[in-house]
């Protein structure tokens, strides 16, 4: 079992919670404190509700009813926080067949051929929310910063920080288990070669003893008593 693809398939998966969590977070950008100390109320916004809440603990969320009036920066969020989702769903099964504990498939050769297409697809999970994630933070603090507009200003909320760090989690697995092809290479060769070694102590040993067998009869020559 190797250590590498057990960090490798504990961050991937964990970057893949963290993703699922932050998609269907509706903390994606919240009310700025200082507009609404005033009021105590503050409202939510994410890729899929929009919601209000006060001081007294009552909030309310109402859905987007129609895809047409939506951001298209919304959209291409919800894009690409789908795709990163799906991708690390389908990085954790090739993960798990990808390890060298289980013994679903394959040879070696076949499983790290698994392990680094596990690798590949948790990266491009982590690009795909990453993306998401920052494009959505940078049209928040465009309008935050921006002086003339005047609507109502948001701040980053929770969701963000979760799918970014999801996201580096992705990253980091999908790098460890495309390094740990090495490890599934370094398959250890052992030569044995104690059956020649007895074999040949045999030979030497019957050798000798018919060396030692054939010896005496010499010496014992009738020349030897004369």
């Amino acid at each position: 079992m190797s250590r590498a693809q057990i960090w490798g398939l504990v961050s991937g998966v964990g970057g893949f919670g963290a993703l699922v969590a932050a998609t269907a977070s509706n903390e994606w950008k919240v009310t700025t404190r200082a507009s609404s100390v005033i009021t105590a109320t503050w409202v939510y916004q994410g890729l899929w509700m929009n919601c209000a809440g006060n001081a007294l603990g009552s909030f309310h969320c109402r859905p987007h009813f129609t895809i047409f009036k939506v951001e298209g920066y919304i959209q291409a969020c919800r894009g690409l926080m789908i795709a990163a989702v799906s991708l690390g769903f389908f990085g954790s099964i090739f993960a798990l067949f990808g390890m060298k504990c289980t013994k679903v498939g394959g040879s070696d050769k076949a499983k790290a051929k698994i392990a680094c297409l596990a690798g590949i697809v948790f990266i491009l999970s982590g690009l795909c929310s990453m993306t998401g994630c920052s494009l959505y933070a940078n049209k928040i603090t465009t309008e935050f910063f921006d002086p003339l507009f005047v609507e109502q200003k948001y701040e980053l909320g929770a969701a963000l920080f979760i799918g970014w760090a999801g996201a580096s989690l992705c990253i980091i697995g999908g790098i460890i288990f495309c390094f740990s092809i090495s490890d599934n290479n370094k398959t250890p060769r052992y030569a044995y070669n104690g059956a020649t070694s007895v074999m040949s102590s045999r030979t030497k040993y019957h050798g000798g003893e018919d060396f030692k067998t054939t010896n005496p009869s010499k010496q014992f020559d009738k020349n030897a008593y004369v």
